[in-house]
């Protein structure tokens, strides 16, 4: 290809990728139902958009190396802490039993399904074992079911996508060697290609602790240090076996996510910003490169596989996995219907499937269509189904807002009193005792762990926080807490303004999400409180009383909406309107 036509490819490939992100927000689904035709669709009509012209040979490693970089950013959200009792047991199996009767059913099917030999059938089953965060992730932060099932999902996403590419490559390796198809010295093989996978996530660990505890990186060369770490640790792995990368990518993840002495800034909107970006090019490029010719004799039995898969492999996996342990029959129904494929059996299908041609394997031609026919039809089957499902097994968290008010002045109290009565979830954090105590007498929920833990909802009760509010008397904390926690909640995260004579150092700098007027800052409220007024809650009806400032309005739905310094929500009839009262109950409610 000339450098045009490699600019026109490489240009259309990342315009397509981000510009299916946004059409699939506006139309509030999740985005791989976008990505995935609209790649085959751009790999059909237009002959630059080839990633495998484009890239030639570096193509595999480049794919390789950039699920990497995913799995990597999914095992910083492994918690350790969060794998336990019949949770683990639940996970533990899903991954055993769930790659062997997966595996082993849909290499039977695809046999007199699709026309394949034995040996292109079972790389084909081994392909399609995997899930992965790729497609789990954003599929549950648009179903939004409860934590428990989230935590279970995400485990297992994130889990089986290794084993699941050492496995292919294992299948890969023995039908390409043995005329026979046996695979004896499997797993010797699988449990070497384990070893590996582990070393170099240990190594890569301890490479991340010399980085940031013995030469201790900012934040900005320390993101990037982190990058560089796993891509080199993955593309090491992946030399010495294939695909070891992948393991060795989330072991490092874990290590960073659970181990105190690796104290990495690890950036998350950067990592999220740039994970993004990745899936929407792989899957623009990988479907890309499967053709129309391919699917012509292939896309209908490949639809049959993937309703057996859907109405059969997984109820089946999900029964076995859940039998002794306390899931409700609805966590048990909703992860019987959540196994979407992803870009690893994509990469998988991608890599192999043409060397097993080149070697004469019957059918095996078939394995790249049909895996991404799988796909398409179970990310499209589960995307669309996936929210009525959980709503009606009754997995779904509840939409009300459950805001986390940190503070602890009586005029904060009175304000998480006022949201309660409003029929919100609130919890509220304080640092000192006395603060802590007035919360407790107050009757609010009281966020436990310590400062830390609980302005940045890292603790595993904390889950479920829709919007944070920084209310305390010190500006720079507010400001500074604001900004480290912003992108890592559901929803926003206000700080109170500075006042004009703040003494604080940054806050006056410091923009982000500021809560009520110009003029309500923490000294306005005190005052206030020092007169008598209240912070009170009660129905709107399009007037504020007289001298009232409005802070809150709580929608029917229990969507909360605050007062900022750039917009002030519009009351409507079932409103409740949360208020700064003057006088009235304010001074029998002064607390010492």
């Amino acid at each position: 290809m000339t450098t045009n036509q490699v600019l026109t490819g490489v240009g259309l490939i990342l315009v397509l990728a981000v510009g299916s992100q946004i059409l699939a927000s506006r139309l509030r689904i999740p985005a791989l139902i976008v990505l995935l035709p609209v790649g085959f669709a751009a790999g059909a009509w237009i002959d630059e958009v080839d990633p495998q012209r484009l890239l030639g040979p570096a193509f595999s490693p480049l794919v390789s190396l950039a699920v990497a970089v995913i799995l990597y950013d999914a095992g910083l959200g492994l918690d350790l802490a969060r794998l336990k009792g019949h949770t683990r047991r639940v996970v533990v199996r899903l991954l055993w039993i769930g790659v062997l009767i997966t595996w082993l059913l849909a290499a039977l099917l695809a046999v007199p399904l699709l026309g394949m030999s034995r040996s292109a059938a079972v790389m084909t089953g081994a392909i399609l074992v995997v899930s992965g965060p790729t497609v789990v992730g954003p599929l549950l932060s648009f179903v939004r079911p409860t934590d428990r099932l989230r935590h279970l999902l995400v485990w297992e996403g994130s889990l089986i996508d290794p084993v699941g590419g050492i496995l292919g490559a294992l299948v890969f390796h023995a039908v390409s060697a043995s005329t026979k198809h046996r695979f004896a010295g499997g797993t010797a093989g699988f449990l070497v290609s384990i070893g590996v996978g582990v070393a170099g996530g240990v190594i890569g660990a301890a490479l991340l602790w010399v980085l940031f505890r013995v030469l201790r990186l900012g934040e900005v060369l320390g993101t990037t240090a982190q990058l560089a770490a796993v891509i080199g640790v993955a593309a090491l792995c992946d030399v010495l076996r294939d695909d070891t990368g992948l393991i060795a990518a989330v072991m490092m993840g874990l290590a960073v996510a659970n181990f105190r002495g690796i104290d990495v800034p690890a950036r998350r909107p950067f990592f999220e910003t740039l994970v993004s970006l990745i899936l929407g090019l792989l899957f623009i490029s990988i479907s890309a490169t499967v053709t129309p010719q391919s699917l012509r004799h292939v896309g209908l039995p490949a639809l049959g596989l993937a309703a057996f898969l859907v109405l059969a492999v997984r109820p089946l996996v999900t029964a076995l996995s859940a039998l002794g342990t306390d899931l409700t029959r609805g966590e048990r129904g909703f992860i019987g219907w959540m196994a979407p494929r992803g870009i690893v059996a994509a990469a998988t299908a991608s890599t192999f499937s043409a060397g097993l041609v080149a070697k004469g394997i019957g059918g095996a031609q078939k394995i790249l269509p049909a895996t991404f026919v799988v796909i398409v039809a179970t990310v499209t089957l589960y995307g669309l189904t996936a929210s009525p499902v959980a709503r009606r097994l009754g997995v779904v968290r509840p939409s009300r807002s459950r805001p986390l008010l940190v503070g602890g002045d009586p005029w904060v109290v009175d304000l998480g009193v006022a949201l309660k009565s409003a029929g919100l979830e609130v919890l509220m954090w304080a640092g000192q005792e006395q603060q802590r105590e007035r919360i407790r007498q107050a009757g609010v929920e009281l966020a436990p762990g310590e400062l830390l833990a609980a302005v940045t909802g890292q603790d595993p009760q904390l889950e479920g926080i829709t919007a944070v509010f920084f209310l305390t008397a010190e500006d720079d904390f507010n400001a500074l807490a604001a900004s480290i926690l912003r992108g890592s909640v559901e929803g926003a995260v206000h700080h109170l303004g500075a006042p004009p004579d703040s003494r604080g150092v940054v806050a006056p700098f410091i923009g982000g999400e500021v809560l009520f007027g110009t003029d309500l800052t923490w000294p306005t409220f005190s005052r206030a409180y020092e007169e008598g007024a209240a912070v009170l809650a009660q129905p709107a009806d399009g007037v504020l009383p007289p001298g009232c400032e409005l802070l809150f309005l709580v929608r029917p739905d229990g969507r909360l909406d605050p007062v900022t310094r750039t917009g002030k929500p519009l009351p409507r009839s079932g409103d409740t309107a949360v208020l700064l009262a003057p006088g009235g109950r304010g001074a029998a409610r002064q607390r010492e």
